[in-house]
Parts: structure tokens; C-alpha cells; sequence
């Protein structure tokens, strides 16, 4: 059972490292498409017509990920003026509470997420006529993603370290 887990857990890994180049490139992406899209309608006095809905179907892409990515490096957003003058037991239980938080919204992304998908399977994207689903696709992913760092956060405290970018260590060094 061990090794199964294991094997899951490095999956799970491969997909999240994945994820995190994807969502460098999917920034890259918005950049060019956005740019070219003004470029070419300042200067060609004509628009690219599909540039909006793909710029904003890798926005909604892009903000799962994130979300995901912040959740797995522990850097998503909460009040540390607080936190840092609670008593060390009160920290304890405002990390737990936070954690539960967090594995909620997680649960609730990945379930309506899922939802989501399922209901706009058979519609199709007005422009580029994409499936609808593939603009709601990273819900549940960023969904399922914020649940499994939430737990391993949980259990394995020293989870975080898992999900360190090795490019960002080159940069601190």
C-alpha cells in the first residue's frame, strides 16, 4: 500500500510541476495574444477576432493554477498581523482553522467545478466554437490540487517543500 501511495503521491507531482510550467506559458500566451490584439487593431485598424476568448479562457486557466500553485507553496493570502501576536496554541488552532478553510474551498472547486464542466459539455464557444467545458476545465483541477496540498499541509507539515520551484532556488542563491 506504501509504494502504491507513493506512486500516486510522485503522479500527482508530475502533474503539479506540469501545471506550474504550464501556467508560466499560458502568462506568456495572454501577453502575446493581448499585445498582438492591440497591435493589430491600432496600427492594421483590424482585430484578431478570436484574441479576446482565448486570452480569457487562459486567464480562467491561469487563476486556478495559481490558486493551486499559491495553496501548494503555502503563500496564498491571509492575516499574519494577527497571527503572529496570538499565543502559540491559539496559532495552532488559527492554522487548523485556516487549513479547514482551505480544504473547503478546495472541495467546493473541485465538486461544482466538476458540475460546471459536466453542464457545458455540449455547448460550444461562440468564436472559436472550443467546447464550453475547456474554459471551466482548471475548476475542478485547481480544485482537486488546493485539497491535495491542503491535506499534505495538514499531515505533513513539511509538504511544502515538495512544490519548491528549482528555478526560484537558483534565483535566492
Amino acid at each position: 500500500m506504501k509504494k502504491f501511495l507513493e506512486g500516486v503521491n510522485k503522479a500527482l507531482d508530475v502533474i503539479f510541476n506540469v501545471l506550474r510550467t504550464y501556467s508560466k506559458i499560458v502568462l506568456l500566451a495572454v501577453v502575446l495574444i493581448v499585445s498582438a490584439q492591440v497591435i493589430s487593431r491600432k496600427f492594421l485598424r483590424h482585430s484578431i477576432i478570436w484574441s479576446e476568448e482565448v486570452a480569457l479562457l487562459l486567464m480562467v486557466w491561469m487563476a486556478f493554477i495559481s490558486m493551486a500553485i499559491g495553496v501548494a507553496k503555502n503563500i496564498h493570502i491571509r492575516i499574519e498581523m494577527f497571527y503572529d501576536r496570538f499565543p502559540k496554541p491559539m496559532q495552532t488552532v488559527a492554522t487548523w482553522v485556516g487549513h479547514l478553510v482551505t480544504l473547503f474551498v478546495g472541495f467546493i472547486l473541485l465538486v461544482n467545478g466538476y458540475r460546471l464542466v459536466m453542464a457545458t459539455l455540449t455547448s460550444t464557444l461562440p468564436t472559436t466554437k472550443w467546447p464550453s467545458f475547456v474554459l471551466y476545465l482548471m475548476i475542478p483541477v485547481g480544485g482537486f490540487y488546493i485539497v491535495y496540498c491542503t491535506v499534505l499541509h495538514m499531515f505533513f507539515p513539511g509538504a511544502a517543500k515538495l512544490f519548491e520551484d528549482p528555478e526560484e532556488e537558483e534565483e535566492t542563491a
